[in-house]
Protein backbone atom coordinates (compact mmCIF):
# COMPACT_ATOMS: atom_id res chain seq x y z
CA UNK A 1 0.00 0.00 0.00
CA UNK A 2 1.38 3.42 -0.85
CA UNK A 3 1.91 5.67 2.12
CA UNK A 4 0.61 9.48 2.31
CA UNK A 5 4.01 10.76 1.83
CA UNK A 6 4.82 8.58 -1.73
CA UNK A 7 1.10 9.69 -2.61
CA UNK A 8 1.87 13.44 -2.57
CA UNK A 9 5.15 13.27 -4.66
CA UNK A 10 3.36 11.13 -7.59
CA UNK A 11 1.15 14.10 -7.27
CA UNK A 12 3.58 16.80 -7.30
CA UNK A 13 5.37 14.81 -10.35
CA UNK A 14 2.78 14.35 -12.29
CA UNK A 15 0.90 17.99 -11.91
CA UNK A 16 1.11 21.59 -13.39
CA UNK A 17 3.01 20.37 -16.42
CA UNK A 18 6.12 19.15 -14.87
CA UNK A 19 6.84 16.19 -16.95
CA UNK A 20 8.05 17.07 -20.01
CA UNK A 21 6.02 17.37 -22.76
CA UNK A 22 7.99 15.07 -25.14
CA UNK A 23 8.63 12.70 -22.14
CA UNK A 24 5.61 12.42 -20.99
CA UNK A 25 3.92 9.47 -22.53
CA UNK A 26 6.89 7.59 -21.40
CA UNK A 27 6.41 7.45 -17.87
CA UNK A 28 6.22 4.54 -15.89
CA UNK A 29 4.06 5.00 -13.49
CA UNK A 30 4.91 1.79 -11.51
CA UNK A 31 8.49 2.83 -11.54
CA UNK A 32 7.77 6.65 -10.42
CA UNK A 33 5.50 5.08 -7.39
CA UNK A 34 8.97 2.82 -6.61
CA UNK A 35 11.34 5.89 -6.32
CA UNK A 36 8.77 8.35 -4.59
CA UNK A 37 10.62 7.62 -1.41
CA UNK A 38 13.85 8.45 -3.13
CA UNK A 39 12.83 11.41 -5.10
CA UNK A 40 11.75 12.93 -1.68
CA UNK A 41 14.56 14.76 -1.31
CA UNK A 42 13.55 17.20 -4.30
CA UNK A 43 10.88 18.70 -2.10
CA UNK A 44 13.43 19.84 0.86
CA UNK A 45 15.76 21.21 -1.82
CA UNK A 46 17.78 24.24 -0.49
CA UNK A 47 16.86 27.95 -2.78
CA UNK A 48 20.51 27.95 -3.55
CA UNK A 49 19.64 24.54 -4.79
CA UNK A 50 17.14 25.05 -6.80
CA UNK A 51 19.04 28.33 -8.16
CA UNK A 52 21.83 26.46 -9.15
CA UNK A 53 19.78 24.04 -11.10
CA UNK A 54 18.47 27.17 -12.55
CA UNK A 55 22.00 28.19 -14.17
CA UNK A 56 22.25 24.72 -15.21
CA UNK A 57 18.77 24.36 -17.23
CA UNK A 58 19.02 27.93 -18.68
CA UNK A 59 22.99 27.43 -20.02
CA UNK A 60 21.45 24.30 -21.78
CA UNK A 61 18.35 26.68 -23.01
CA UNK A 62 21.48 29.26 -24.37
CA UNK A 63 23.23 26.16 -26.07
CA UNK A 64 19.82 24.71 -27.78
CA UNK A 65 18.65 28.04 -29.12
CA UNK A 66 19.98 30.82 -31.15
CA UNK A 67 20.81 33.72 -29.14
CA UNK A 68 21.29 37.04 -30.42
CA UNK A 69 24.78 38.26 -31.02
CA UNK A 70 26.07 41.71 -29.96
CA UNK A 71 25.23 44.08 -32.74
CA UNK A 72 22.27 41.95 -33.77
CA UNK A 73 19.23 44.17 -34.27
CA UNK A 74 17.30 42.19 -31.41
CA UNK A 75 20.13 42.16 -28.81
CA UNK A 76 20.00 45.55 -29.87
CA UNK A 77 16.05 46.17 -29.07
CA UNK A 78 16.20 44.05 -26.09
CA UNK A 79 19.06 45.96 -24.01
CA UNK A 80 17.25 49.16 -25.07
CA UNK A 81 14.24 47.67 -23.77
CA UNK A 82 15.63 46.40 -20.02
CA UNK A 83 17.99 49.11 -19.64
CA UNK A 84 18.83 49.26 -16.15
CA UNK A 85 16.32 46.33 -14.84
CA UNK A 86 20.02 44.33 -14.22
CA UNK A 87 19.11 44.27 -10.62
CA UNK A 88 15.33 45.11 -9.98
CA UNK A 89 13.47 44.80 -7.17
CA UNK A 90 15.98 42.42 -5.51
CA UNK A 91 17.13 40.14 -8.30
CA UNK A 92 19.48 39.80 -10.55
CA UNK A 93 18.28 39.64 -14.00
CA UNK A 94 19.92 38.35 -16.72
CA UNK A 95 18.80 39.44 -20.96
CA UNK A 96 19.28 37.57 -23.43
CA UNK A 97 16.97 37.28 -27.40
CA UNK A 98 16.37 34.19 -28.74
CA UNK A 99 16.32 33.95 -33.00
CA UNK A 100 13.32 32.10 -33.10
CA UNK A 101 9.46 33.01 -34.63
CA UNK A 102 7.93 31.46 -31.51
CA UNK A 103 5.97 34.06 -29.85
CA UNK A 104 7.39 33.17 -26.32
CA UNK A 105 9.31 34.58 -23.52
CA UNK A 106 10.61 33.14 -19.63
CA UNK A 107 12.45 33.91 -16.80
CA UNK A 108 13.62 30.75 -14.52
CA UNK A 109 14.40 31.03 -10.79
CA UNK A 110 18.12 32.44 -11.25
CA UNK A 111 16.69 35.53 -12.28
CA UNK A 112 17.47 34.04 -16.28
CA UNK A 113 14.99 36.22 -18.51
CA UNK A 114 14.86 34.99 -22.38
CA UNK A 115 12.57 36.65 -25.40
CA UNK A 116 12.12 35.19 -28.29
CA UNK A 117 12.32 37.25 -31.59
CA UNK A 118 9.05 36.67 -32.88
CA UNK A 119 7.80 37.87 -29.88
CA UNK A 120 9.84 40.77 -30.40
CA UNK A 121 8.36 41.24 -33.72
CA UNK A 122 4.37 41.51 -32.68
CA UNK A 123 5.26 43.76 -29.56
CA UNK A 124 5.52 47.30 -28.86
CA UNK A 125 8.39 47.96 -26.71
CA UNK A 126 6.04 48.55 -23.78
CA UNK A 127 4.60 45.16 -24.86
CA UNK A 128 7.73 43.65 -24.19
CA UNK A 129 8.46 45.12 -20.77
CA UNK A 130 5.14 44.11 -19.72
CA UNK A 131 5.35 40.54 -20.68
CA UNK A 132 9.37 40.79 -18.45
CA UNK A 133 7.40 42.27 -15.51
CA UNK A 134 5.17 39.38 -15.29
CA UNK A 135 7.39 37.02 -15.89
CA UNK A 136 9.80 38.23 -13.08
CA UNK A 137 6.94 38.67 -11.03
CA UNK A 138 6.60 34.19 -11.36
CA UNK A 139 10.14 34.79 -9.94
CA UNK A 140 9.85 37.36 -7.35
CA UNK A 141 6.84 35.82 -6.10
CA UNK A 142 8.24 31.75 -6.18
CA UNK A 143 6.26 30.45 -8.64
CA UNK A 144 9.68 29.55 -10.64
CA UNK A 145 11.12 28.32 -8.11
CA UNK A 146 8.33 25.90 -6.89
CA UNK A 147 8.34 24.73 -10.78
CA UNK A 148 12.00 23.94 -10.85
CA UNK A 149 11.78 21.93 -7.45
CA UNK A 150 8.81 20.07 -9.09
CA UNK A 151 11.08 19.54 -12.22
CA UNK A 152 13.63 17.90 -10.07
CA UNK A 153 11.48 16.06 -8.61
CA UNK A 154 9.84 14.26 -12.21
CA UNK A 155 13.01 13.71 -13.39
CA UNK A 156 14.61 12.28 -10.31
CA UNK A 157 10.98 9.89 -10.17
CA UNK A 158 11.04 9.19 -13.67
CA UNK A 159 14.35 7.29 -13.61
CA UNK A 160 13.74 5.71 -10.27
CA UNK A 161 17.17 7.99 -9.11
CA UNK A 162 18.18 9.26 -5.41
CA UNK A 163 19.93 12.75 -5.28
CA UNK A 164 21.23 11.43 -2.05
CA UNK A 165 22.81 15.74 -2.07
CA UNK A 166 24.57 15.71 -5.71
CA UNK A 167 21.44 17.77 -7.01
CA UNK A 168 24.11 19.55 -9.75
CA UNK A 169 25.48 16.12 -11.13
CA UNK A 170 22.00 14.59 -11.45
CA UNK A 171 20.32 17.50 -12.95
CA UNK A 172 23.09 18.06 -15.69
CA UNK A 173 22.08 14.51 -17.01
CA UNK A 174 18.58 15.75 -17.49
CA UNK A 175 18.72 19.36 -18.32
CA UNK A 176 17.09 19.27 -21.75
CA UNK A 177 13.97 17.78 -19.58
CA UNK A 178 14.22 19.93 -16.91
CA UNK A 179 14.89 22.84 -18.78
CA UNK A 180 12.17 22.00 -21.32
CA UNK A 181 9.51 21.83 -18.08
CA UNK A 182 10.41 24.76 -16.71
CA UNK A 183 9.92 27.36 -19.69
CA UNK A 184 6.72 25.75 -20.44
CA UNK A 185 5.72 25.16 -17.03
CA UNK A 186 1.22 25.75 -16.60
CA UNK A 187 0.76 28.56 -13.83
CA UNK A 188 -2.58 28.21 -12.00
CA UNK A 189 -5.20 30.82 -12.34
CA UNK A 190 -4.29 32.21 -9.13
CA UNK A 191 -1.03 32.40 -9.77
CA UNK A 192 -1.16 34.44 -12.91
CA UNK A 193 -2.89 37.03 -11.51
CA UNK A 194 -0.57 37.69 -8.96
CA UNK A 195 2.21 37.93 -11.71
CA UNK A 196 -0.04 39.82 -13.16
CA UNK A 197 -0.61 42.24 -10.52
CA UNK A 198 3.11 42.34 -9.89
CA UNK A 199 3.68 43.29 -13.85
CA UNK A 200 1.36 46.13 -13.44
CA UNK A 201 3.21 47.02 -10.46
CA UNK A 202 6.49 47.02 -12.28
CA UNK A 203 5.32 49.02 -15.32
CA UNK A 204 4.09 51.63 -12.77
CA UNK A 205 7.14 51.81 -10.77
CA UNK A 206 9.21 51.96 -13.95
CA UNK A 207 7.02 54.56 -15.54
CA UNK A 208 6.16 52.80 -18.64
CA UNK A 209 2.57 52.20 -20.18
CA UNK A 210 0.87 49.99 -17.90
CA UNK A 211 -2.20 50.05 -20.90
CA UNK A 212 0.59 47.88 -23.07
CA UNK A 213 0.04 44.51 -20.97
CA UNK A 214 -3.80 45.20 -21.98
CA UNK A 215 -2.84 45.44 -25.57
CA UNK A 216 -0.42 42.31 -26.22
CA UNK A 217 -3.05 40.41 -24.68
CA UNK A 218 -5.53 41.31 -27.29
CA UNK A 219 -2.44 40.70 -30.36
CA UNK A 220 -1.62 37.45 -28.79
CA UNK A 221 -2.72 34.37 -31.34
CA UNK A 222 -5.63 32.06 -30.06
CA UNK A 223 -2.99 29.02 -29.09
CA UNK A 224 0.94 27.95 -28.65
CA UNK A 225 3.49 29.89 -26.98
CA UNK A 226 3.28 32.11 -24.58
CA UNK A 227 -0.19 31.69 -24.32
CA UNK A 228 0.46 28.20 -23.89
CA UNK A 229 1.72 28.57 -20.69
CA UNK A 230 0.58 31.59 -19.63
CA UNK A 231 -3.04 31.30 -21.69
CA UNK A 232 -4.34 35.12 -21.54
CA UNK A 233 -8.47 35.41 -20.56
CA UNK A 234 -10.82 38.40 -20.55
CA UNK A 235 -11.02 38.06 -16.73
CA UNK A 236 -7.05 38.77 -16.79
CA UNK A 237 -7.69 41.94 -18.96
CA UNK A 238 -10.35 43.43 -16.83
CA UNK A 239 -8.65 42.61 -13.30
CA UNK A 240 -5.42 44.41 -15.50
CA UNK A 241 -8.10 47.37 -16.91
CA UNK A 242 -9.23 47.50 -13.27
CA UNK A 243 -5.92 48.10 -11.77
CA UNK A 244 -5.50 50.90 -14.22
CA UNK A 245 -8.56 52.85 -13.66
CA UNK A 246 -7.82 52.51 -10.13
CA UNK A 247 -4.12 53.74 -10.56
CA UNK A 248 -1.17 53.60 -7.66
Amino acid sequence: MLTQHTRALIAAALCCGAVATSHAAGVDLEKLMGAGAKAGKALTLSDSEVVASANDACAYSDKENKVAPAGDKYAVRLAKIVEGLDNDDGMKLSFKAYLTPDVNAFAMANGCVRVFSGLMDMASDDEIRGVIGHEIGHVKLGHSKAKQRAALLASAARDGAALNGKVGEYAKGQLGDIAESVINAQFSQKEESAADAYGYRFMVRHKYDPNAMVTLFRKMPGAGGLTSSHPASATRTKNIEAMIRKGG
